[in-house]
């Protein structure tokens, strides 16, 4: 058999675990894995022990094209994707001017991301205040769900969901939502640069009240409900209960909550400002706990970028977002390794289950018929952040410093090498263009 490509590599990550292997590609799919050498072909790269990672499937990204372009774009944040080993990002409804909330926004979204794109890229849509009637019609066009906001979602053009409002848009389509839960009448207005008075501002008991709502209204639709970067360790048994109770729920986190600690946070640090707020180490061991037992399924960058001047000012009036789609995967390895947890448990939290949350088969796994979407990642390699080189529009980042474990090598979308040329195609569910 021809190949137009063949990686090697001691440490390839395949749904059956770590081993060594060689992995075949032809017409940008994977057409066989194999053992160590056991495939010939013209063009071998073989890794050694640099291992060898399906392509990071990041289901929440806030790329802000078009009309907050000066905020990111697609060149900008599709190229740092590719530099992260991120191969596929599905692209929120908010932050862009118009939101994607009707056929038409969709439209005009495609059309900027056309041709400029260098990972795949999908898109959701968004549930808003009188859009229900748009809602199938943007399923029907390609849209991997609805986003919608339980609590202001800090910008005008994309207003939250009341309960009647939630329940009604759960029951228009049958498709996935995702939910930012956050209760807004236990949330109080942030003020001033003491970043524990922004915490206590989004309690924990704000976003456990908020996720019983969505299963509440879960259960009397039959709705598929996905609850967004969940923060708060109050919430875990709501939806570890609801889930055995046979309620179509599921939840992510983000590397921010798995890693940075609000003890640890300097006032006046708002760089660090993400809503829901990043909480203690109680929490923190909790989602890491429900990560293992199962009861959150994926892990995201809820990449949500804004220029610097946003940044700035006190916890009040700073944007709430982290930029962080180039560095989640070696984040979540130095984090993951501390705790005794396998790449192969990354690589199914970051790639495989956001895939099968996407309805992506074709992505986020090293197996025959998928897409040649692969990660040469040594992950014993050690780098200290640079926010000034990172390849998103503006250089803020809370891991500025910061001393990692993991460095992205080469990043191939469909067999060819990802970051030089914008080959990236927008998706619809099933893995279709």
């Amino acid at each position: 058999m021809n190949y137009d490509l063949i990686l090697r590599s001691h440490r390839t990550l395949t749904p059956d675990g770590e081993r060594p292997a060689d992995v075949g590609i032809r017409d940008g799919v994977i057409a066989a894995v194999a053992g160590f050498q056991a495939l010939a072909g013209d063009d071998v790269i073989d890794l050694g022990d640099c291992a060898l990672l399906p392509g990071l499937v990041d289901t929440h990204v806030h790329v802000n094209e078009p009309g907050r372009t000066q905020w990111e774009g697609f060149d900008s944040a599709t190229r740092a994707a590719a530099a992260g080993g991120v191969t596929t990002v599905i692209d929120m409804p908010l932050n862009a001017v118009p939101p994607t909330v009707d056929v038409q926004a969709l439209h005009v979204k495609r059309a900027a991301a056309v041709e400029q794109c260098f990972v795949d890229v999908g898109f959701w849509g968004g549930a808003v205040p009188g859009n229900t009637a748009q809602l199938r019609p943007l399923h029907h066009q390609g849209v991997f769900g609805f986003k919608a906001f339980l609590i202001d979602s800090g910008v005008p053009e994309f207003p939250p969901l009341d309960p009647a409002g939630l329940e009604e848009a759960l029951g228009a389509v049958d498709a996935l939502f995702v939910l930012h839960a956050e209760d807004p009448s236990l949330v109080t207005a942030a003020h001033g640069e003491h970043f524990a008075d922004f915490v206590a501002s989004r309690p924990p008991r704000s976003e456990r009240r908020a996720v019983a709502a969505v299963i509440e209204a879960a259960e009397r639709t039959g709705a598929r409900v996905h609850i967004l970067h969940l923060a708060a360790a109050d919430a875990i048994p709501l939806i570890a209960a609801a889930r055995r109770d046979g309620v179509r729920i599921t939840a992510e986190t983000c590397p921010h909550y798995l890693v940075l600690d609000a003890d640890q946070v300097p006032d006046g640090a708002t760089q660090f400002k993400c809503c829901p707020p990043i909480r203690d180490r109680s929490h923190q061991d909790a989602l890491w706990q429900a990560l293992a037992d199962g009861v959150i399924d994926c892990v995201v960058s809820d990449h949500s970028p804004c220029p610097p001047e946003l940044k700035e000012g006190d916890f009040g009036t700073a944007w709430g977002g982290i930029a962080s789609v180039q560095l989640g995967l070696p984040l979540m390895w130095t984090a993951a390794a501390e705790r005794g947890h396998t790449l192969s448990d990354v690589v199914r939290w970051m790639a495989g289950n956001t895939a099968d949350l996407v309805d992506l088969p074709g992505k986020g796994r090293i197996a025959v018929g998928a897409d040649a979407d692969l990660v040469a990642f040594d992950a014993d390699a050690e780098f200290t952040v640079d926010a000034t080189r990172l390849l998103h529009r503006h250089h803020v980042s809370p891991y500025d410093g910061q001393k990692l474990r993991g460095l992205v090598r080469d990043t191939w979308l469909r067999g060819r090498l990802a970051g030089v040329e914008p080959i990236g195609r927008l998706l619809r569910p099933g893995g279709g263009a």
